[in-house]
């Protein structure tokens, strides 16, 4: 009896093994698209690249920004229940955009960080950088810094929203802020928080916040950091860690046409990981990655 249930554990240890070469061998690059013009897809706990298409191009990447802001504002170890004051120049500094927020109103910083982070939210990034100790230039500073010490080579920042296509970066050298980013708990829970409501003082009001990222909101996906990003130039982005069979997956998506492309790539993505084969993107999706690659590198 005791040499069958051998028997038959050898055989299901040699199943078990078989299987997992199997799912490893399926993981060929030609069989997978995305239509997202750059894409960087890596194992966390491996450390292996799993995926790269256009990852050294050098491209706007929106408000992926805000990732870097968020680690240069925790890095300074300013207090999070400090109240901080909305005021016209940041908002001259996301270039007059759109807010809900009131000038002269208040906020603490953790949550102005939620906000800029969850939803996006532009005058909570600028606002950030100018309560930085030493000022708002030396906040962007500070965030070159960062980013020189994280080793990415071709990723310069110019603001912290995000807003100013000059921001510039590579999916290769996202890959390397996400993973830093990942490491700090607030980002981590502040960027996939799925709705949150904050309220301001000085006047008291309270606004509520969706998170941009629709997988992040849902229960299909277990989303444990996101960003998204988007402006004309810039197409929409995507970066997130995700588990995917029980292995964390960080993947980052670069100037897709539509809103919910990433979204489309990241179930690609997924589906190739557990299948061996992502599925065909659209011809409107190849037609707009040759025209924007030949825009990039002209």
């Amino acid at each position: 009896m005791g040499r069958a249930l051998l028997f038959i554990f050898s055989l299901v240890s040699v199943s078990i093994a078989t299987s997992a070469h199997a799912t490893t061998a399926k993981l060929d690059p030609n069989n997978i698209q995305t239509a997202s013009v750059s894409t960087y897809v890596t194992d966390l706990k491996s450390g292996k690249t799993l995926y790269k298409k256009n990852q050294n191009v050098v491209m706007p990447l929106a408000s992926i920004t805000k990732l870097m802001t968020a680690m240069v504002t925790l890095d300074a170890k300013l207090p999070l229940d400090e109240k901080i004051t909305f005021k016209p120049i940041d908002k001259k500094r996301m270039y007059n955009g759109y807010t809900r927020i009131r000038m002269e109103s208040r906020l603490s910083r953790g949550e102005t960080i939620h906000i800029a982070l969850m939803s996006s939210e532009n005058l909570a990034a600028a606002a950030l950088a100018g309560n930085y100790p030493s000022g708002y230039d030396a906040f962007i500073k500070a965030m070159n810094a960062k980013a020189k010490a994280l080793g990415m080579t071709n990723t310069t920042f110019v603001d912290s929203s995000g807003l100013d296509s000059k921001n510039v970066s590579t999916a290769s050298d996202i890959n390397k802020m996400a993973k830093a980013a990942y490491k700090y708990a607030k980002i981590r829970e502040y960027s996939t928080t799925p709705v949150h409501t904050v309220y301001f003082s000085k006047p008291k009001y309270k606004l509520g916040y969706t998170n941009t990222n629709v997988l992040a909101r849902g229960k299909k996906w277990d989303v444990e950091m996101t960003k998204t990003g988007y402006l004309d130039i810039a197409g929409h982005c995507l970066t997130m860690i995700t588990k995917i069979d029980g292995k964390e997956i960080l993947m980052v998506m670069l100037d897709a046409q539509g809103k919910l492309t990433p979204i489309g790539d990241a179930g690609r993505i997924k589906k190739w990981l557990q299948t061996g084969n992502s599925g065909k993107i659209s011809d409107s999706a190849k037609n707009y990655q040759q025209v924007k690659l030949a825009d990039l590198k002209g």
